[in-house]
């Protein structure tokens, strides 16, 4: 019986969204970013220098199919990255209205969003007093701290000698429909951080605000903060089966690693592993060695976007690439016959752009196992489909088999 392995490289975009005049970074549209077209120009230029150098080195991705993908999805040049596609390639674009990891994931999954989400003015305050004063009264405190758009690691850095002194927990948003609440881990508690978010959801996901998301860190003023791998994302859930659902309802096994625990809500997964990236590999390398026929993992690795491309930092996510490739190196021979290995992503965030958010790009589809050759530009929703049918499951939704 036959396996499937979905693995989402966190913010891998490679530009040529249609509609990305839409989608804002402050006042400037996402047209023309391009996530993986501009680092792997920046290598080229000698401009990412930092822990690496040279041009960008993808051998197993672009074998794959990715300097292809990004052509067919913007026409964009990725220097150092010519070589001829070796499996089954392509290109996605997302049709729901969002660039976030909900909307990316859930029509990936197979469901595009139903509904708009509800994203906060990036005004200061951000938040209503309503709200404000809700959050507050679950954590107990006289206020809270933050009440804007803010970049997660620079926030705790402004606030987080006032939040030690005064215990107000810090809460923030991003262009995001996002509520994310940052707090000491040993002067407010883990655990405490984590009720608190639990109990704010449901009012924040009655609003269509997409997650609530728990940030932990840990340090002092003297010495600076640093987040933590703790962190917990409570997200609305699904409101109609999606891939792990189809998967678990045929009777197979379904096998989270990262974050996809939280981005379901556990909907249709038998097993989770959370850590950092490289946990996380070692993880998905176990899967694959050891996964059940018929059964499906499904992946995410998150640090592309929340190391590198929110704080911009080019020949980091550069450096990030070339390990995960290299991991994909280890793992690609450990696949049995019959399996199907997608590789792909859930929006962009190009850390070339202007701003810190993510931007709204087509992603790449990048499928070993299945022989090579050209799948063309599909649709989110195509990915579940295609892993049904590869699985021999029913599928449910828009999406239709590529294969």
């Amino acid at each position: 019986m036959t396996r499937a392995f979905l693995v989402v490289m966190d913010s891998v975009g490679i530009g040529g969204a249609p509609d990305a005049d839409r989608f804002f970074n402050g006042d400037v549209p996402d047209t023309g970013a391009n996530t993986i077209a501009h680092i792997a120009q920046a290598c080229a230029a000698g401009q990412a220098e930092e822990g690496r150098s040279g041009p960008l080195n993808l051998p197993n991705l672009d074998r794959l199919g990715l300097s292809a993908a990004t052509f067919l999805a913007s026409g964009a040049s990725t220097p150092g990255l010519e070589g001829s596609p070796r499996g089954l390639w392509g290109c996605a674009r997302e049709h729901s209205l969002g660039k976030d990891t909900p909307s990316g994931h859930w029509e990936l999954a197979g469901l595009p969003v139903p509904w708009d989400w509800h994203y906060f003015p990036d005004t200061q305050p951000a938040f209503s007093a309503d709200l404000t004063r809700a959050v507050a009264q679950a954590a107990g405190t006289g206020g809270i701290l933050g009440d804007c758009h803010a970049s997660g690691t620079v926030i705790i850095d402004q606030h987080g000698a006032e939040h030690m002194r005064s215990g107000w927990p810090i809460c923030y948003t991003s262009a995001d429909s996002v509520f994310q609440i940052a707090a000491h881990e040993e002067t407010f508690g883990i655990d405490r951080l984590l009720q608190l978010c639990a109990d704010v959801a449901p009012l924040l996901h009655e609003m269509k605000v997409g997650r609530v998301i728990a940030r932990p860190f840990v340090g002092t003023p003297e010495k600076g903060f640093t987040r933590t791998t703790n962190r917990k994302d409570y997200a609305i859930a699904p409101p109609a089966p999606v891939l792990t659902n189809w998967v678990q309802d045929a009777g197979r096994k379904v096998h989270a690693i990262g974050k996809i625990g939280d981005i379901f809500t556990m909907q249709g997964i038998d097993t989770l592993t959370k850590g950092s990236d490289a946990e996380l590999m070692k993880a998905l390398i176990a899967e694959v060695e050891t996964a059940e026929d018929g059964s499906l993992t499904f992946a995410n690795f998150v640090e592309f976007d929340s190391l590198y491309g929110h704080r911009r930092d080019i020949s980091g996510y550069a450096r990030a690439l070339e390990w995960f490739d290299a991991q994909i190196g280890v793992l690609l021979p450990k696949l049995r016959d019959g399996d199907m290995l997608v590789l792909t992503a859930d929006h962009g965030n190009d850390p070339s752009w202007t701003g810190t958010d993510h931007t709204r790009e087509q992603v790449p589809v990048l499928i070993a196992g299945l022989g090579s050759g050209r799948i063309g530009q599909i649709d989110f929703a195509d990915v579940a489909a295609s892993i049904a049918h590869h699985l021999n499951i029913p599928a449910q939704g828009p999406g239709r088999s590529f294969l």
